[in-house]
């Protein structure tokens, strides 16, 4: 009950995020872009005003209206706007917020006469007593303007970061959760089992003294002790695991040979190990042992009692692998990656954690890969487990 309720709460927090950050863009998109408008047409306003009053100086004195103190001053008042007052030739008469090397450039000031022209449509400051020497001011956008204009897609970008941080930190809680979930889950099983195991232990000493055939009691020791490596396993999940360099030729010898005895007459089971030289690799014995005979078992299950199942081991330079191949169904290819995620499985029994765990092993504790590298509908499967050398 508590575990669907975190995780309704976990699901419906992903969703408010979305909404208020969509919420928050919106309404700063709306009140930015109001802002920014308000702000041109009152730049728009200043910039007539600039020009009313030059056409006011000459209209009434013929003055210098550059050089005017009335319209030097609304121009010192309004200084955050850049402009560039030209004659009908587009002789720089004067100009603001403009970089000197930029006037003396024709090509260079051209191109940002061209821009302004496009930001704001110029102003013609008409003398009266002539039409032959009318000015021309070309004015462009405020840094505080321009910064109005940019600033929407810098509070998107943030809030894109934000979404995606947030997104992270519930992914990272429920991944976070699912694997104490499964660490509890296999330590407990752990627990459980030792009860048993300690039993079974006593009651095959019991008949190692009865007359029974000792053959059979031998091969259930066998067993026994496979299931208290089982035990040990599931105890080693979510524990530190040290890894030491062992044979990988003996190690999954083990394992191949305890499942040979153990596979259907009519499935044969081929190992390379004990032909070629040792390969070595750093591998925690007992974890390791579980993805082999994880892989083998799921082979044998692919071949539905008839195939031949083969493990083959091999090195690099750099790299060591162990192969298992069968004869069996395939897997498709859409499935392949699928196959290794939690609870995902082709069988119509099973809960679909034998190659999660695997992958856990192989990959968390081990560094090293696990892959399906072919398979073929009808044909069959190899995978490959990859571990870094020393």
């Amino acid at each position: 009950m508590l575990r669907r309720l975190k995780n309704r709460v976990l699901e419906n927090g992903r969703v408010v995020v979305l909404v208020l950050a969509s919420a928050f863009i919106t309404m700063s998109l709306l009140l930015t872009n109001r802002m920014a408008e308000a702000l041109h047409h009152k730049e728009k306003l200043d910039v007539e005003l600039w020009a009313a009053a030059m056409e006011r100086i000459n209209r009434d004195a013929m003055g210098d209206y550059i050089n005017d103190p009335l319209v030097t001053t609304i121009i010192n008042n309004r200084n955050n706007i850049p402009f560039v007052i030209t004659d009908e030739n587009l002789r720089v008469i004067s100009y603001h917020l403009i970089p000197p090397e930029v006037i003396g450039s024709p090509e260079r000031l051209h191109r940002v006469l061209d821009r302004m022209a496009k930001d704001n449509t110029p102003i013609v400051v008409k003398f009266w007593w002539t039409k032959a020497h009318n000015h021309i001011i070309f004015y462009g956008h405020s840094l505080t303007l321009d910064l109005l204009y940019i600033f929407p897609y810098i509070q998107i970008f943030i809030i894109v970061v934000f979404v995606l941080v947030a997104f992270m930190a519930f992914r990272s809680m429920k991944q976070g959760e699912q694997s104490r979930v499964w660490v509890g889950l296999a330590k407990e099983t752990a627990h459980q089992l030792g009860t048993p195991t300690s039993s079974l232990l006593g009651w095959i000493e019991y008949l190692r003294e009865q007359p029974v055939d000792q053959m059979a009691v031998d091969e259930m020791q066998k067993d026994l002790t496979h299931l208290m490596k089982i035990v040990d396993r599931f105890s080693k999940i979510g524990s530190e695991t040290p890894l030491t360099t062992e044979s990988l030729n003996e190690v999954v010898g083990n394992s191949v040979m305890y499942f040979r005895k153990r596979i259907p007459r009519n499935v044969t089971l081929e190992y390379n190990g004990l032909s070629i030289d040792t390969v070595k690799a750093k591998i925690n014995v007992t974890l390791f042992e579980w993805v082999v005979e994880n892989l083998m078992k799921n082979a044998l299950d692919a071949l539905q009692g008839y195939g031949a199942i083969t493990v083959t081991i091999g090195s690099d330079k750099r790299h060591a692998w162990v192969e298992v191949a069968d004869t069996g169904k395939g897997i498709q290819k859409s499935k392949w990656k699928r196959i290794f995620e939690p609870g995902f499985t082709t069988k119509t029994r099973g809960w679909g954690l034998g190659l999660s765990l695997s992958r856990r092993i192989v990959e968390e504790y081990h560094k090293g890969k696990i892959a399906v590298v072919h398979s073929e509908l009808g044909k069959g499967t190899t995978f490959r487990i990859t571990l870094k050398k020393d």
